[in-house]
């Protein structure tokens, strides 16, 4: 059985030191293997003492990278870019202190950012993401860990929207983080889109088809499970989903409303869900 975990979002954002003091020993207690650990701004939360506390509880930890407006590797100034480039860096060396084997997120371009792009535009903005990538890629391969790119939806990115975009853009040595959410809106088959990842997975976020807990939706788990296993994939299944309490998050995922009861009733019933399938 894989590991299963929650992200911090379902409860708070930004994710702090007290926050975290408070919801690590809640997730171990409602049963979770593995806790997500965003890093919105660098400095929010010291991943020393969010090591030790983890350590103490007895949880591993995954970490996402986030990309507001302002964070671009591609169609950007040079100074935006190393300055995307230096965040990404320091989400590698937070992951390598907390002990997450990779980092996942839209390491292109900001959540929301789409335009039209004519098959020589697309094929040379990959071409400048391969590029500005490989920085980030050499210092994760020192710290030792892997990077996970995520395609998003055509609602939130006009750059990479399936796994197949992602395998022709990425270089060969970055892994794929894949999300059931963006699956079920963009690949004609999620099952095979995760076959056709197959080893480059690197991390698995999931939820129904409505954001909410992962089971009673109309997505094709007992497939996706199967998918998964045929992948190899042996990381965390880790639920994502959003507290509609702070706005940013919330625009960015478009959180219009509660997605369960409570956020406790969300992880308990994803977890619930997660352990029968």
């Amino acid at each position: 059985m894989l590991p299963i975990g929650v992200n911090t979002w379902v409860w708070t954002s930004p994710l702090t030191d007290a926050a975290l003091a408070r919801l690590a020993p809640h997730v171990a207690e409602l049963g979770f293997d593995v806790i997500e650990l965003p890093v919105e701004q660098p400095g929010q939360w010291d991943p020393h003492a969010a090591a030790e506390l983890l350590q103490g509880l007895g949880l591993t930890a995954s970490v996402v990278l986030v990309m507001p407006p302002g964070r671009e590797l591609v169609a950007a100034s040079p100074e935006t870019i190393r300055d995307t480039q230096e965040y990404l860096r320091h989400c590698v060396d937070v992951a390598a202190v907390v002990g997450a084997p990779a980092i996942s997120g839209p390491a292109y371009a900001s959540v929301g950012r789409t335009w039209q792009l004519d098959p020589d535009e697309r094929k040379s903005v990959y071409a400048e993401l391969r590029e500005n990538l490989k920085p980030v890629l050499c210092h994760a391969a020192r710290r030792g860990v892997r990077i996970g790119v995520e395609p998003l939806n055509r609602y939130e990115t006009s750059l990479i929207n399936t796994v197949e975009q992602a395998l022709d853009a990425l270089p060969v040595e970055c892994g794929l983080a894949l999300d059931t959410y963006h699956l079920n809106i963009e690949e004609r088959s999620p099952d095979q889109a995760v076959r056709a990842a197959g080893e480059r997975i690197v991390h698995l976020q999931v939820c129904g088809t409505d954001r909410g807990a992962p089971g009673g939706d109309h997505f094709d788990w007992p497939g996706f499970a199967a998918a998964v296993h045929d992948s190899g994939y042996r990381g965390p299944l880790v639920i994502e989903s959003f507290t509609p309490d702070n706005t940013t998050i919330a625009t960015a995922a478009s959180i219009w409303r509660p997605l369960a009861s409570s956020p406790d009733a969300l992880a308990a019933d994803g977890l619930a869900f997660l352990t029968s399938l």
